[in-house]
């Protein structure tokens, strides 16, 4: 016996077709919660499913990436719960005049009191953040400025998310999230050492996390027929003897971009050494000429920066609906210059 094979932590899939509104849904496995990247139309999605997003995170506010939050609103208005939201500059407005457009006014007697933090990255160091609560009538309270480091947006024990700005026109944003060290348990060196497997090695992992000293004392509690037994380690035994740290996922996020030196290098360094990578192939590149015009990527202009960027596995969204009997040249036009563009990176 070896490792205790490790699931992934993240779940990502695309909530609609190639050819409709862009959002991505990342599940986390071990928790009741989920992240999402753009909130294109959501019909599609269960309640249940919404109910466990904690943070959404919005590319720029085009009505296809946006027109979700009703259904967000709908949804969670009733329940005792913070909704965090990131968007480009100009986002808090632009959420203050969405939640504008309805009447509040019987909302003050609610129990739950339903809370969006919307904030803003100007795509450099500045997270301009504002609060917006139900019982207050989501009136605009609370206003801060923080500093960002390295364009992340959000950074949490086992993950962050990090953003950079792109031009499509008009400022627009690229998300990566990226997990820390995916820590592996060896269950034949548990059991070596006399010890059972149990709900303490979910804080084990997250004190290896955490980066907490050798000497820290660690308590391992588990049942073994039928009888409840524990053992106190140093964390560096465990650490040194019973696991196994390897690099985490990562998956990235772009979309509505014009394919300039500019853009194509912020890309690349994102979403370099993905493990997934949803990318818009909005036109063919027999209409780069309209693509550049719109300021989007063609397909192939998409799978050359995937490509470059040493993604494992892309995946190609919010195509032009124009295209949608002709999908599959779609796919083979970015699946051709993803391997002429991963011949590129490899030999940079």
């Amino acid at each position: 016996m070896g490792a205790i094979a490790m699931k992934p932590l993240f779940h990502p899939g695309l909530v609609n077709g190639p050819f409709e509104d862009p959002a991505l849904y990342i599940d986390f496995l071990f928790a009741k919660r989920a992240v999402l990247f753009d909130l294109g139309d959501l019909h599609s999605l269960p309640p249940r499913k919404i109910l466990r997003i904690s943070d959404v995170f919005v590319s720029h506010t085009h009505m296809d990436h946006f027109v979700g939050l009703d259904r967000i609103l709908r949804i969670m208005l009733a329940r005792d719960k913070v909704l965090r939201m990131f968007g480009p500059p100009g986002f808090i407005d632009r959420v203050e005049h969405r939640l504008a457009s309805y009447t509040w006014n019987l909302v003050e007697g609610f129990e739950a009191d339903f809370t969006i933090v919307s904030a803003e990255f100007d795509g450099k160091a500045s997270l301009r953040s504002a609060r917006f609560r139900c019982r207050n009538r989501f009136q605009r309270e609370g206003e801060a400025v923080s500093t960002v480091s390295g364009g992340i947006l959000l950074d949490e024990n086992t993950f962050r998310i990090r953003a950079v700005l792109l031009d499509h026109g008009i400022p627009c944003l690229a998300f990566a999230l990226e997990e820390k060290d995916h820590v592996n348990i060896m269950k034949n060196r548990l059991l070596e050492m006399g010890l059972g497997v149990g709900p303490w090695l979910v804080e084990l992992k997250n004190a290896v996390l955490r980066a907490e000293e050798d000497d820290t004392p660690f308590r391992a509690c588990w049942r073994e027929d039928g009888i409840s037994r524990e053992s106190l380690l140093p964390l560096g035994v465990l650490r040194e003897n019973a696991l196994q740290v390897v690099p985490g996922q990562k998956i990235s996020y772009v979309t509505d971009a014009l394919f300039s030196d500019g853009n194509s290098r912020r890309i690349v360094e994102l979403a370099r050494g993905a493990d997934y990578l949803f990318i818009e192939a909005m036109f063919l590149m027999e209409d780069q000429a309209m693509a550049r015009e719109k300021r989007h990527l063609a397909a192939g202009q998409a799978g050359r920066l995937a490509g470059m960027a040493g993604v494992v596995r892309p995946e190609i969204f919010h195509v032009s609906p124009k295209y949608s009997f002709r999908e599959e040249e779609v796919r083979r036009e970015f699946e051709e210059a993803f391997i002429a563009g991963k011949k590129l990176g490899d030999c940079s």
